[in-house]
């Protein structure tokens, strides 16, 4: 292993890097097949439950099952290019079903466990999915609509057997350990379909990748998690979200390091991680800012953190505080990287790298991202404008297109770019700095404010759990900012602390900014993803507008 790490120079990496994408490509053949080939032995996966039951996967194991399953899929009719619905928690035949919906040349699409019928009635109908493949929790909500569903040519159960299903236990059985593809997948053919969060819009996008997309998170797990061969990394993800395959499958499995998968089934608590890093030697560990910001109010000194070497978030922004807290706990700082469902990491802090706090990073190698203003013209530093990703090269693990929304790809695919819908600035030292979703930023008297610079201001108070920014409309001002505000246990909602929370924020950012409303509530509208859906909260807010 490099004592440098996989990057030791950004520019000379950026330089040369390349990623080398055959015409032919199958990650569940071509990697997970070939590392069982190479050494069956290999840890792969380890998998935990919150009982504290556990069991260690190789890469052999993980070979074998997911080819028995790929005869099961071919024997009950599955053909390439067919659609399947994989409505599982995280249970090891998640990953599976998913290598061998994969070596059978079919698209998988992850769906949260969480989605109700009505949910999954639409996803089903708009992806126009062939089969599914779910656990008896969750194949009443599928018998509930099957004929509304006429698509819907295969049921697959995982833990027994239903009436109208077909059994995997017992069916598993009866197929061979290996595995003859009927077709030879393409890099350039259809993987995998995901539906975004839908942060800014009632119904998610339909996002469409390529066998290509495992190759492209290499950069994900080499240069941002830093990950060597026999690492054991612990990304905080649900099996629904795109998420998964940033650091619970791709890239990891593309270095031949192992995934550990803790499974939450019920009440979760944050805190449960804690001892699980240092009992089963985690080496890097990626959660969302609302995971960090939940750990750093236990005592973390109780922990023993001395296998881990990289902690990493995404998702959203992180506060600086809570990577303060962190950081004098553990020794380690928290690492941000930004990407979209429709692509890899595009821009992160890597290894070796000058640490920036509160910073994204700078783009990923083979990617070439720049700021925009609205003319689609390169902005001047510190400048806020639109993310923009240069399509010429297209960049390895790009999405390839929205299904069903034409008019979408044409509004975010606009000559030779691409643009993500987020906005940043970028430093004098080429440094990206998060300011929002284009729909979220602020304008108020002539100044344009991103609510996260807000909301990272408002956490410095102690009562302040969770807030979230808004801008509602003001006769003088055009716009003025409101804030909604969780507070910690033990702080009651007054005049004075509004008063209070007011003013820490103009002690810490320029007067403008500072939230000249406040409401308490006691939880903030997310997706099922965790994201903040502030557009719901400017709709709240427009009601409470129109009551007045």
């Amino acid at each position: 292993m490099n004592p440098n790490g996989n990057m030791s120079d950004y520019q000379r990496t950026c330089d040369s890097f390349r990623i080398n994408v055959p015409e032919f490509f199958n990650f569940g053949i071509d990697v997970v097949d070939k590392w069982a080939s190479i050494e069956p032995q290999k840890r792969a996966m380890v998998w935990v439950d919150q009982q504290g039951k556990d069991k260690t996967f190789s890469f052999g194991e993980i070979s074998k099952q997911s080819s028995r399953m790929a005869n099961l899929l071919t024997a009950a009719g599955v053909k390439p290019f067919n659609r399947i619905l994989l409505l599982l928690p995280r249970v090891p035949e998640w990953w599976i079903a998913t290598v061998a919906i994969i070596k059978t040349g079919a698209l998988h699409c992850p769906a949260p466990v969480m989605l109700t019928e009505y949910d999954l009635k639409n996803r089903i109908h708009a992806g126009e999915f062939d089969g599914i493949i779910t656990d008896q929790e969750n194949a009443g909500k599928i018998d509930d609509i099957v004929a509304e569903c006429p698509s819907l040519k295969y049921r697959i159960i995982i833990d027994g057997p239903r009436p109208g299903w077909i059994d995997y236990q017992s069916e598993m059985e009866r197929q061979k350990e290996t595995f003859l593809p009927q077709y030879r997948t393409k890099s350039s053919d259809p993987l995998v379909i995901y539906f975004t969060s839908g942060t800014n819009n009632v119904d998610p996008k339909m996002v469409l990748h390529s066998h290509a997309l495992p190759l492209g998170h290499e950069v994900t797990a080499r240069f941002w998690h830093d990950l060597a061969e026999n690492d054991l990394h612990f990304s905080l993800s649900d099996t629904g979200w795109a998420k998964c395959a940033w650091g619970k499958l791709f890239g990891q499995w593309l270095l031949g390091a192992a995934v550990f998968v803790y499974d939450i089934r019920g009440k979760f608590h944050a805190e449960e991680l804690l001892p699980l890093i240092p009992k089963y030697g985690i080496n890097v560990f990626c959660a969302p800012p609302t995971v960090y910001r939940m750990l750093v109010q236990n005592d973390l000194t109780r922990y023993d953190f001395s296998s881990l070497k990289r902690c990493c978030s995404a998702g959203e922004p992180i506060n600086k505080e809570t990577i303060r807290l962190w950081q004098k706990a553990t020794g380690h700082k928290i690492y941000e990287g930004y990407g979209q469902t429709e692509s890899v990491l595009m821009i992160a802090t890597f290894p070796n790298m000058e640490y920036k706090a509160g910073a994204m990073g700078r783009p990923s190698p083979g990617w070439q991202v720049e700021i925009h203003n609205d003319n689609g013209e390169p902005s001047e530093p510190h400048a806020v404008g639109r993310i923009a990703v240069r399509m010429n090269p297209r960049p390895v693990g790009m999405f390839e297109r929205y299904l069903g929304h034409e008019s979408l790809n044409s509004e975010v695919f606009i000559g030779d770019y691409y643009y993500t819908g987020d906005k940043a600035f970028c430093d004098e030292d080429g440094y990206f700095w998060y300011v929002g979703r284009s729909d979220d930023v602020i304008k108020s008297s002539g100044y344009r404010i991103g609510p996260l610079e807000v909301e990272n201001a408002i956490m410095e108070h102690p009562a302040v759990k969770e807030t979230a920014v808004i801008g509602v409309p003001d006769e003088i001002r055009g716009a003025v900012i409101k804030a909604y505000v969780v507070l910690n246990n033990g702080f009651i909602p007054s005049e004075k602390l509004k008063e209070e929370i007011q003013n820490t924020v103009k002690n810490l950012t320029a007067p403008y900014k500072y939230p000249r409303i406040i409401d308490f509530t006691d939880s903030l509208p997310k997706t099922i993803s965790g994201k903040i859906r502030r557009n719901l909260l400017r709709e709240q807010s427009q009601v409470e507008r129109a009551e007045v």
